[in-house]
């Protein structure tokens, strides 16, 4: 399958050590679909924000929800420029220099603006695809959401389509002058793993395979 590249914009294009910049449409997805998380970034008559939010992909677009009381909602859908950003942290850099320590991760930054999915079948099959995400399987199992639930719920979604990633993978980076130091150097990973699911204390129900599966699958 041939790279799509998304072509920087001037707010996309990375300056500050750009060779570890990537403006590959797969490599956003990927991360994308990593996160359960994103950050918003957007300013309102209060003053500025950057709120935490679950988020799913669908196609070329990242969607969030909430309830429509939601303030951050509530400013999305009046033509808000936001920047919407997730990171990945994968590990900790040691090198012989402290000035020289840095991080291993994968963060993607997405511009644009939020448009409301107002349309109630694409609004039931986002919510529908959240519920995928998180537990593959799950929505044939789970009473599914109500007229009252879907009226007093918000979908909104931000094209893919002005967006930039930096990632950094290896280890330490030496100076020349620094390699007769004497000190340990390598990388501290981080493992995002999975615990073994806990059933409720009211929960009726066998362990369903996604469940099941959930510790033994990568994060």
């Amino acid at each position: 399958m041939t790279a799509v590249a998304l072509p920087p914009s001037p707010r996309t294009r990375v300056r500050r050590v750009a060779e570890l910049a990537s403006y590959e449409q797969a490599t956003v997805y990927a991360i994308v679909d990593a996160a359960f998380l994103c950050h918003i970034a957007f300013r309102d008559d209060k003053g500025s924000h950057c709120i935490p939010t679950a988020c799913w992909r669908i196609d070329g677009h990242l969607y969030i929800h909430g309830s429509n009381g939601s303030r951050m909602l509530k400013q999305l859908v009046n033509d808000t420029d936001v920047c919407v950003t997730i990171t990945h942290l994968d590990g900790l850099v040691l090198a012989r220099s402290a000035f020289n320590h840095t991080m291993n991760y994968r963060s993607a930054m997405v511009y644009g603006r939020f448009d409301k999915v107002s349309d109630i079948g694409p609004q039931h099959a986002a919510m529908d695809a959240l519920m995928e995400k998180l537990a593959p399987g799950r929505l044939a199992h789970v009473r599914g959401g109500s007229a009252k639930e879907y009226a007093a719920t918000t979908v909104l979604r931000i094209a893919l389509d002005e967006c930039a990633v930096k990632q950094r993978k290896g280890g330490p980076l030496d100076d020349a002058g620094d390699m007769a130091h004497v000190v340990w150097t390598g990388e501290l990973p981080f493992t995002h793993g999975r615990g073994a699911a806990i059933a409720d204390a009211l929960n009726t129900s066998g362990m369903p395979a996604y469940a099941a599966a959930w510790s033994t699958e990568s994060a």
